[in-house]
């Protein structure tokens, strides 16, 4: 059995604790005899897994409560796991949704260090420069390239810390290890999708 977390960019594996990925265009030649369950935010993909044999979505068997409209299957997958708490999915966006006696409440969702990088050059050609993720909080910026990654990263932490307030935060994602490290309360668990995964599928009786 494989599970697959498809996304905007990439799509993630995970199978008996091993993770993975690939992008879009080499997942649609992807081989295998496993049977292979799958979640997927790409509509398009989603078209093109339904015409194939041994790939089962697995969105229509989770169930969630939630008012919330338009809530990926992504999120629920992570949310699925998590009684109490805020989870912090830190990817080509950072989605952030808070779950109180496993109930979801709502949440939110802001672009992730690779997004605002694309913003900064279409605004002008001297802000077209990589950001750096591990720069320092301690002092003012005095540089450019120092200004952009200051900004970008303060501004996502400080949010962060006026939503969580008191609750523990579940991070994962491409950046969430990176986030994790400013908040003491904080867990960073790469397979967190997954584990919601695994959860439906054995509440769902489909292994």
């Amino acid at each position: 059995m494989i599970l697959c977390d498809i996304g905007n960019s990439n799509v993630d594996f995970y199978q008996d604790g091993k993770m993975w990925n690939m992008p879009h265009k080499q997942f649609k030649e992807f081989r295998t005899q496993e049977k292979i369950f799958y979640i997927s935010v790409n509509q398009a993909l989603t078209q093109f897994l339904q015409a194939k044999e041994g790939y089962i979505d697995l969105e229509p068997y989770f169930e969630f409560d939630t008012i919330y409209q338009g809530l990926g299957i992504d999120r629920i997958a992570a949310c699925s796991t998590v009684k109490d708490g805020m989870i912090v999915d830190a990817g080509s966006a950072v989605t952030v949704d808070i779950m109180s006696g496993g109930m979801h409440l709502g949440g939110f969702i802001v672009p992730g260090i690779s997004a605002y990088e694309r913003a900064f050059a279409s605004i002008s050609p001297r802000l077209e420069m990589p950001l750096n993720p591990n720069i320092s909080l301690d002092a003012l910026p005095q540089k450019t390239s120092d200004a952009l990654s200051y900004g970008v990263v303060r501004s996502i932490i400080l949010l962060l810390e006026v939503t969580c307030k008191d609750k523990r935060i579940y991070f994962t994602g491409g950046d969430g290890k990176f986030f994790s490290k400013f908040f003491s309360n904080a867990i960073f668990d790469r397979s967190l999708i997954f584990r919601g995964m695994l959860k439906t599928i054995k509440e769902a009786h489909l292994a």
